[in-house]
């Protein structure tokens, strides 16, 4: 029995979509339905499914993010699952279509085009292996941030009642910490309120690298990057003594030359 997890916030579209489901890929098994990213992660790591449909756009953590963050988390050995967005903005829907790796389907959702994703995923699901590379590299597509056209050069911190203006050229790292990202030089720590995704285009990406989902460090600033019995790799920065993890998603940065 095939399976998949839905994640969709409105109700009345995630229901629609299981119905149509139902009738284009009757042996398919919905063991869950979600509404909202988070929830979604922690469902499919206790199921296991085939097919991931998430709805790009959801409170809270999205669809992209969320499955950024499932395939960090997801066991090793095991095929991921086929991805298939589902969005009513054609901004993603061209991203997602130009990777060839993944599917997309538009709100509200077109039989025909249903029947289409059906048999893609069919596909998928019969080609798929363990290697996860191939789903990291489309992730890294959808995730990676239009560039501004001037790179940020200060950073603008409230510290009490004053405003710190914060040379960029002195940041080693930014790390999020709920409604607030942590900007972290050799010798103080601030608290900003913009979001990392809303940070990340406005920095340099020669510069600064995402190596995690929470946290981007500067590329010069990296000491050295280690591997644990486990795998995975963590990473120590010049004039810090935190041990970083690094993602699954960005490991292909640091392979050695």
């Amino acid at each position: 029995m095939t399976t998949a997890v839905i994640a969709e916030d409105e109700p009345l579209l995630a229901q629609s979509l299981q119905q149509e489901l139902a009738l284009a890929w009757p042996d398919l098994q919905v063991v869950a339905t979600c509404g909202d990213g988070a929830s979604a992660v922690q469902q499919a790591l206790a199921r296991h499914p085939d097919v991931l449909f998430f709805d790009i756009r959801m409170p809270g953590q999205g669809g992209l993010e969320a499955a950024a963050e499932l395939a960090e988390e997801w066991p090793a050995g095991k095929p991921f699952p086929a991805l298939v967005f589902v969005t009513a903005y054609d901004q993603y829907a061209v991203q997602a279509f130009e990777t060839q790796a993944v599917d997309y389907l538009l709100k509200p959702v077109q039989r025909e085009r249903l029947q289409k994703a059906v048999a893609k995923v069919k596909r998928m699901l019969a080609a798929r292996s363990g290697d996860m590379q191939g789903t990291l590299d489309q992730l890294r597509h959808l995730l990676q941030p239009a560039a501004a056209a001037s790179p940020l050069k200060v950073i603008q911190a409230s510290v009490g009642n004053s405003i710190r203006m914060v040379p960029i050229d002195e940041v080693l790292y930014f790390e999020a910490a709920d409604k607030y990202v942590r900007v972290l030089t050799a010798e103080h720590e601030y608290l900003i309120r913009t979001p990392l995704r809303d940070l990340l285009p406005q920095l340099d990406a020669q510069v600064f690298w995402q190596v995690h989902r929470g946290t981007v460090v500067r590329a010069t600033s990296i000491d050295s990057v280690t591997r644990d019995e486990a795998g995975k790799l963590h990473l120590t920065l010049n004039g810090r003594n935190e041990r970083m993890p690094v993602s699954r998603l960005y490991a292909h940065l640091f392979k050695a030359m």
